[in-house]
């Protein structure tokens, strides 16, 4: 186990069965690939099979990019994939007024959950790294 392990080979791979939709390229940190992924079907299942190979790499490369810290990437990962349109990931991370707004809302009318497929990364490292500034 690497000493900065923020995202999980497991959590890559399940979501490489939802990855025709370019799920595992969105928790890894692709996502202009994820985005091209989702809209045609993980390059029409071809790119998809692919990736079964490549997840390996693209988990070291974000936990090379990805600084650990008090708030999870896969635990956030987690409640956007599943819960995402209750804002429950927001929430965790301590953005209860957006998250309360998800709720309401369900998640800005799914733009935006895919707002945050395209930024949970960066907004779980800004949290980490504020939290290291005041340590």
């Amino acid at each position: 186990m690497d000493k900065n392990d923020s995202h999980s080979l497991f959590v890559g791979y399940i979501a490489w069965i939802f990855g025709f939709m370019g799920a595992h390229r969105f928790y890894f940190g692709k996502p202009i690939t994820g985005t091209i992924w989702f809209f045609t079907l993980g390059l029409f299942f071809i790119g998809w099979i692919i990736d079964l190979l490549l997840i390996p790499a693209m988990e070291r490369e974000a936990d090379n990019n990805y600084m650990m810290g008090e708030t999870n990437y896969t635990v956030a990962w987690l409640l956007l994939f599943f819960t995402g349109f209750l804002g429950l990931h927001r929430m965790y991370m301590g953005k209860w007024i957006s998250g309360l707004l998800y709720l309401c809302t369900f998640g800005l009318f799914g733009l935006g959950i895919l707002y945050d497929f395209w930024t949970l990364n960066s907004q779980v490292h800004e949290e980490n790294c504020e939290n290291c500034a005041w340590a």
